[in-house]
């Protein structure tokens, strides 16, 4: 695999990659906290797990019409998002807990959306965060479909709509995640990713294919064996719980590192600058003031603190955004900062329209 190098064009860019570990250290430190979960994360947990489980148990066991059923896969569907978002993520990162057997199980909660944790931790932990906007290496703005996210890939005619249907294919993601899987999992083992992980390719393609059947067994199977809908009926749930959970994932995603001020590279050259810089200037944070989607986002609306420290649990966001902020205004390296959600999102609608034109 093809990488690139990060390397600071001066030592105020060494100095300020230095101060921020000290000033986060020394927050912790002093008082005397730990960077995995709390309480508050632990009852959060409880609760977004809840949002997904107990519409689907009351569909299973309760009667009711269709359009009630209805009601309960579009709570699915938050539900996922919040799971993968606020008790995923930070299990991936190993910020949820001190011991491995409780991040890998919550992890494991990926499969609630019918992915694969391997796949997720390569392409999310390795390549995006470490390769952050860089054209080639990090999928997160690789084509979307017919949606361009990256000014260094081929423009098409057709582009400059992208900004008006970008939503109906944002609500395809997580579907089709249930089959590319398995080509991104042949993909990664020939770039020798699966190796670094200490993975075989056979072995993980068998177990792949063995927890998506568990899945589609138990969110398709039991509904149809169990409850009056007819097969249509269920394939609308699904595809609704579904397309609900990946607007949200998508936009939340997208609003951090495709939006204006957010900097893009190309693979084919090394990068002048700090790794930690280079997050800062690849990467937006948004509504930080929102409590309420703080807390729903598993605080992915701090995007650059989560970069600069993936490992540290997501509850402790806020209060090192202050932290990042002020140091990097002392060493005057640029903070991205959207004031709120629609800021953010029109950011996003705006910058899918440059990259559609230009």
């Amino acid at each position: 695999m093809n990488t690139v190098r990060f390397t600071a064009k001066d030592a105020s860019e060494r100095q300020f990659a230095s101060a921020l570990r000290k000033n986060v250290n020394d927050y912790f430190r002093k008082n005397n906290l730990s960077t995995k979960a709390n309480t508050a994360m632990i009852v959060k947990t409880v609760v977004l797990v809840s949002l997904y489980v107990i519409p689907f148990v009351l569909i299973l066991i309760v009667p009711m019409n269709s359009w009630l059923a209805l009601l309960c896969s579009v709570v699915m569907g938050i539900g996922i998002a919040g799971v993968g978002m606020g008790v995923m993520h930070d299990a991936c990162h190993g910020a949820y807990s001190r011991k491995k057997w409780v991040n890998d199980m919550l992890a494991g909660s990926l499969y609630l959306l019918g992915s694969n944790v391997l796949n997720w931790k390569i392409q999310h932990n390795v390549l995006h965060h470490t390769y952050t906007n860089v054209n080639g290496l990090d999928e997160d703005i690789d084509h979307k479909g017919p949606i361009r996210l990256s000014e260094n890939t081929p423009l098409k005619g057709y582009h400059r709509f992208q900004y008006i249907y970008a939503l109906f294919f944002y609500g395809l993601m997580t579907i089709v995640m249930l089959t590319n899987d398995f080509t991104r999992l042949n993909r990664y083992s020939k770039m020798g990713l699966l190796e670094t992980q200490g993975k075989g390719l056979k072995a993980e393609f068998i177990k792949m294919l063995i927890r998506k059947l568990v899945y589609l067994s138990i969110i398709f199977g039991l509904p149809l064996w169990l409850t009056p809908f007819n097969f249509w009926q269920v394939l609308l749930g699904f595809f609704i719980m579904h397309w609900v959970a990946s607007i949200i994932l998508s936009f939340v995603f997208q609003m951090a590192h495709v939006v204006e001020g957010a900097s893009q590279e190309d693979s084919k050259h090394d990068i002048g600058t700090d790794w930690h810089v280079h997050q800062l200037k690849t990467t937006s944070d948004f509504a930080r003031n929102n409590r309420l989607l703080s807390w729903y986002v598993g605080g992915l609306n701090f995007q650059i603190e989560h970069h600069l420290f993936p490992g540290i649990c997501h509850v402790h966001y806020k209060q090192l955004a202050l932290i990042v902020e002020q140091t990097a205004k002392d060493h005057h390296v640029p903070y991205n900062l959207k004031p709120s959600f629609r800021a953010a999102l029109f950011s996003h609608t705006k910058r899918l329209r440059e990259l559609g034109i230009k």
